[in-house]
């Protein structure tokens, strides 16, 4: 029991999660806050909506930035700045202290899918 319960708790790191419209501007994105903060990426994920021949780009994009709060604050920051000049953004959102089932599902990524 104590086994598992170490295990939960094992990546308390944050997560910041940013949406963008196309694959270009998650990369720009993407490197701009890993410069920015001492963060790691976790793979990126895809979404074509329903609409998507009425959006600027019709993918969207999801950025996923792991490190301390400060770290993914100036790694969102960051990215939230070039994705604005490029294609866009949907939404970002920080996640402070993710739980265990949200960790295992930062991990999923339609990328993969085929």
């Amino acid at each position: 029991m104590e086994e598992k319960r170490l295990e939960e708790v094992k990546d308390e790191r944050a997560a910041g999660i940013l949406e963008v419209f196309g694959l270009t501007t998650a990369f720009l994105a993407a490197d701009a806050g890993c410069k920015a903060g001492d963060v790691t990426l976790e793979n990126f994920d895809k979404n074509k909506p329903a609409n998507a021949d009425a959006l600027p780009v019709p993918l969207l994009v999801t950025i996923k930035f792991r490190g301390t709060v400060a770290d993914v604050e100036a790694a969102m920051e960051a990215a939230k700045q070039v994705a604005a000049d490029g294609a866009g953004i949907v939404q970002s959102y920080i996640i402070p202290r993710p739980t265990p089932d949200c960790c295992k599902m930062l991990k999923l990524n339609a990328f993969d899918k085929r």
